[in-house]
């Protein structure tokens, strides 16, 4: 079995949920990467404007080492990996849930025009491949029914895909 999964996507696609239950399910261990680079310390700064914190992708690739499980993040993709899986969610339904989070206004626009144009996705491919990547649509889905396709992929019960989701309608 995999040993080593990416599970990438916009903020809000559902990536840490679904993490902990394809963990669960797997054996395998969750690793929620914007958490430790936050008590780790794995940042050169913060992002006053976005209330972010750059990550230090070097001292997190050194703090992950030869690392095996689900590595959850937005920046996930920025990693090896033997599967890299890019969760998507439809803009609109994103920026509710952003909203549910309590997220500012600015940050949720500009995640949901990022999910409409495809930014991570077109990272992930360029970084593994077409062929590599497993694209899987979370909108009006339960996070149960998005870790199942996940381990499909994992499991290699799923052809790679990616390009599949469309969400341009919303720009």
């Amino acid at each position: 079995m995999t040993r080593r999964v990416v599970l990438t996507g916009t903020p809000g696609t559902g990536k840490t949920t679904v993490s902990d239950l394809v963990a669960e399910r797997t054996g395998l261990d969750a690793i929620h990467l914007n958490d430790a680079v936050a008590d780790e310390k794995l940042y050169t700064e913060r992002d006053v404007d976005r209330d972010s914190l750059v990550v230090d992708v070097d001292a997190a690739n050194e703090w992950l080492g030869d690392w095996e499980g689900v590595l959850d993040s937005h920046l996930a993709h920025l990693f090896d990996a033997d599967v890299a899986v890019v969760l998507r969610c439809h803009p609109e339904q994103l920026a509710t849930r952003l909203r549910e989070r309590g997220e500012e206004e600015a940050k949720i626009a500009e995640n949901a025009e990022s999910e409409a144009l495809d930014v991570i996705l077109a990272e992930t491919v360029e970084r593994f491949g077409e062929d590599a990547v497993y694209e899987i649509d979370t909108t009006d889905r339960t996070p149960e029914a998005v870790a199942e396709d996940v381990i499909a992929a994992v499991e290699g019960e799923m052809d790679p895909r990616a390009g599949t989701v469309n969400f341009i309608d919303y720009l």
